[in-house]
């Protein structure tokens, strides 16, 4: 019952994991604020927490990518309620080869990923810091700590991630706020309609994708808790470590399966 009654700002909550931590936290107790940047499906998910576990649940239309609505939709929401978590959940990919880059595309990329996961960061930091509490959860990917080939940006995007989470993280802990890096491997969401138009990569790994709905089950797990880092599966989890240590080895015996984008 550690969620009964607080407030969990969620962002990119349309669609995917983000919805499925919505319909987790308020299964708990916990009152859901939903960011996204289609309004209609909002009030669809909004609608269906309110009759399914009578709890109240607010959303507003947001695209973490426009700095100026970031300060207004957090402008509002400061003033009504107190934000006990923040999930930085709202991002995108793109698998292309390096000389097949389009960088406005990139930069998009950049701008969603880590500069609105920033921006909403620093909207709520200031808040948390006053109360000497909260928890800040930013969806990274296992993308951030072994970088493939065809998401060279993608993977720049969860490295930027990570190293912002990692040095938030120190900093937070002087103010008593909690700051986690999940980081899973692929999950059966529509982030590959986009990520993956060929279908290739998806063909390749459905069989170890995760299901979303464990996904944000083990995330609303460590809500309030000091988890430093959510790790999904456990053997892409150990790949990465035996990564860290033996890089070229990884490279070399893991090139086929790297290829499959």
């Amino acid at each position: 019952m550690k969620l009964k009654g607080k407030y969990v700002v969620i962002t990119g909550t349309s669609s995917g994991i983000g919805e499925q931590i919505a319909y987790e936290v308020a299964k708990r107790g916990g009152i859901p604020v939903l960011l996204a940047r289609s309004k209609e499906k909002l009030a669809q998910i909004a609608q269906q927490i309110e009759q399914t576990y009578s709890i109240s649940c607010l959303y507003e239309q947001l695209d973490v990518s426009n700095v100026k609505e970031v300060d207004d939709v957090f402008d509002r929401l400061l003033t009504s309620i107190d934000v006990h978590i923040l999930v930085n959940n709202a991002g995108f990919g793109v698998f292309r080869y390096v000389e097949q880059i389009d960088l406005s595309e990139a930069k998009q990329m950049f701008d969603v990923n880590v500069l609105g996961l920033i921006a909403c960061t620093k909207k709520v930091y200031a808040h948390m810091m006053e109360k000497r509490s909260g928890h800040i959860i930013n969806i990274a990917s296992q993308a951030g700590k072994i970088a493939t080939p065809k998401s060279s940006v993608y993977a720049a995007t969860k490295h930027a991630v990570l190293g912002f989470t990692n040095s938030l993280r120190m900093e937070a802990s002087m103010y008593g706020i909690y700051v986690t890096a999940v980081n899973p491997g692929p999950i059966e969401t529509n982030f590959f309609t986009v990520a993956d138009t060929s279908g290739e990569y998806v063909k390749n790994v459905k069989r170890w994708m995760l299901r979303p709905e464990f996904v944000a089950k083990r995330i609303v797990d460590v809500m309030l808790t000091p988890t430093r880092e959510v790790n999904l599966p456990f053997w892409m989890h150990m790949g990465s470590r035996i990564y860290q240590l033996f890089p070229s080895l990884i490279e070399k015996v893991g090139k086929q399966a790297f290829l499959k984008k």
